[in-house]
């Protein structure tokens, strides 16, 4: 399947887990693809490595997207390293979970600089070459908790509710440019995070999964290649839920 040929895509947070495999999906459809990471390098590169063994193109590009600046330097080192850029995934995201009442500064701000402010500064500087060239698709990374909570994530659930936000905000600004903004909020999904949870979690949270199954991260890739593809040309400032039918909203 090639529907992503001759296009650039940068996936931020791409050296493991659902950002790996969002990039090793795009690339498998056509898509050049900028491999971002913040200190995963070695993890980064094999990512590459497989893209580039199936057949592929892409690079590792190195930025901490909680910086402001960085976004920018990690947007123009995709435009010269691939020579354009298409196709933007804000995947980057972080948890520091705990009580609220007990939360610190710290812990709130490096969340949502990472999960949120990141996916803005980078769709800011991304945004301005893709007004030149009146196209492109941007996906945001948001999550079932940003649609419903939970007890001891207020500072990753703010986060992902406003990326539903501003994805939609953004949808509005962008659609006469003929640039399209959607979210997808993933669910339980199997990573190495999720692997290390207590059985009895995971078994209380597979009782809440329609399916009664938790989702790969093949899955959300799958979804993103859509929302990135002609084939939803015609779809813009929603939400997709890839949660095994966790929620219903």
């Amino acid at each position: 399947m090639t529907r992503l040929e001759g296009r650039v895509a940068l996936v931020t947070g791409a050296s493991r887990g659902i950002g790996a495999a969002i990039a090793r999906r795009l690339a498998s459809e056509g898509a050049a693809v900028a491999v971002n990471f913040a200190g995963r390098k070695q993890a980064a590169d094999h990512v590459v490595t497989a893209i580039e063994a199936a057949g592929g193109r892409a690079v590792a590009v190195q930025a901490d997207v909680s910086d402001t600046s960085q976004c920018t330097e990690l947007v123009e080192s995709c435009l010269g390293q691939l020579g354009g850029l298409h196709i933007v995934v804000n995947n980057a995201g972080i948890t520091r979970d705990g009580l609220a009442v007990r939360m610190s500064d710290e812990d709130w701000d490096s969340v949502v600089d990472t999960d949120l402010r990141s996916a803005f500064a980078v769709t800011r500087a991304a945004a301005r070459h893709l007004m030149k060239q009146r196209s492109g698709s941007i996906v945001n990374m948001s999550s079932v908790v940003g649609l419903v909570g939970n007890a001891g994530q207020a500072n990753y659930a703010a986060a992902k509710a406003g990326l539903i936000g501003l994805s939609k905000s953004l949808a509005r600004e962008l659609a006469p440019r003929n640039i399209r903004v959607n979210a997808i909020a993933p669910g339980f999904i199997e990573t190495e995070m999720t692997g290390e949870l207590p059985e009895s979690m995971r078994e209380t949270a597979r009782s809440q999964i329609a399916l009664g199954a938790f989702g790969t991260p093949e899955d959300v890739a799958a979804a993103v290649a859509f929302l990135a593809s002609d084939d939803a040309r015609y779809i813009t400032g929603q939400v997709l839920a890839v949660d095994g039918g966790m929620t219903f909203v």
